[in-house]
């Protein structure tokens, strides 16, 4: 369904260039958000899972199921800053290269629906908290998020059975990781995947937003917080997604016509494997909408932190024990 059309490899035809450079700094970034996105999203599963209550929440069920997308992905950066720190060669085999790709996709596709999922539940819970009583349940965000897996791993199947490691000038290179098929074909298969969860995105924080300015009952500082909420998913839209996507379509429509020069096809390569870079960072960033989303997991951390100061007195289950979160009440759910 999403990048079916595009699983078969394709060598670009361009004179060697000196990349010790970008293979440096990729590799670096690389290694820098493995370790973020590790450390936080780890920290995430684990502060979900010793809550009570958290399962209750619709909005808590997405994250949940978000931060174990992030770690999915995680797991295979070390081999992608390998790749760019060993100048461009994929010592790894075949294999390996297919699920790296496959892994990227997953996450990618996985963590723009699940802050869809986010996005609707805190709509419904703002601006029809009463009357979304009865669909706003932890049982269908469950069918929900695994139906979404399920989806989502089904359109990226394909990438697993086709061929993707080629020799080049005496190294291996794994074409999974920086796609460069340019097909009328993948730009379709691009717009499917990408558009549906980022409008449903956009359409529930603004009409939010719109009901915070229009005769919410919200405290103005919870308006501020479910403000900045808002503004970090969207930023991590702005950063992370929006410009790959973008990216993408410009190199499908413009890499093999007849009129490009090669210089700019090695623009337009360098900003495919550019954007690709910052989808990454979404693995780094995620955690923070759970810090400004999840006021049970923002609460918890915060003992957390304090608890390691000093306050080792306190009992763990006493430090985890989650407050009464009200179905009704926007203040949790921001």
């Amino acid at each position: 369904l999403f990048v079916t059309d595009e699983t078969a490899p394709q060598r670009l035809n361009l004179p060697p260039v000196d990349m010790t450079t970008e293979n440096t700094i990729f590799g670096l970034v690389y290694v820098l958000v493995f370790f973020l996105a590790l450390n936080g999203n780890s920290l995430a599963l684990w502060i979900f899972s010793h809550q009570r209550g958290t399962s209750s929440s619709p909005a808590n069920v997405f994250l949940v199921h978000l931060a174990v997308a992030d770690l999915s992905y995680v797991i295979i950066l070390p081999l992608r800053a390998t790749y760019h720190l060993t100048g461009g060669h994929w010592p790894f085999g075949e294999v390996p290269c297919r699920v790296a790709g496959f892994l990227f996709y997953v996450n990618m596709y996985a963590s723009l629906y699940f802050l869809a999922c986010v996005a609707g539940d805190r709509y419904l819970a703002v601006v029809h908290a009463v009357r979304s009583l009865k669909v706003r349940r932890a049982r269908y965000a469950h069918v929900v998020s695994f139906s979404l897996w399920a989806l989502v791993t089904v359109s990226m199947a394909p990438l697993l059975v086709s061929h993707q490691t080629a020799e080049v000038d005496g190294v291996t290179v794994c074409l999974q990781l920086y796609r460069e098929k340019a097909t009328r074909n993948a730009l379709i298969s691009l717009a499917v995947a990408f558009t549906p969860p980022f409008l449903a995105t956009l359409s529930c924080y603004l009409l939010i937003i719109k009901s915070l300015h229009h005769g919410s009952r919200l405290e103005p500082t919870l308006k501020l917080r479910a403000l900045r909420t808002i503004g970090l998913v969207l930023l991590i839209y702005v950063v992370c997604f929006l410009p790959y996507h973008v990216s993408r379509a410009t190199f499908i429509l413009g890499y093999n016509h007849p009129d490009v020069s090669c210089g700019v096809r090695r623009g337009l390569s360098l900003a495919n494997r550019l954007t690709s870079l910052l989808t990454c960072l979404n693995g780094a960033m995620d955690p923070l909408v759970y810090l400004f989303g999840a006021e049970k997991f923002r609460g918890t951390l915060t003992r957390l932190l304090c608890r390691g100061k000093g306050n080792m007195s306190a009992a763990t289950s006493g430090e985890l024990k989650a407050t009464h979160e009200s179905s009704v009440s926007a203040k949790s759910e921001i």
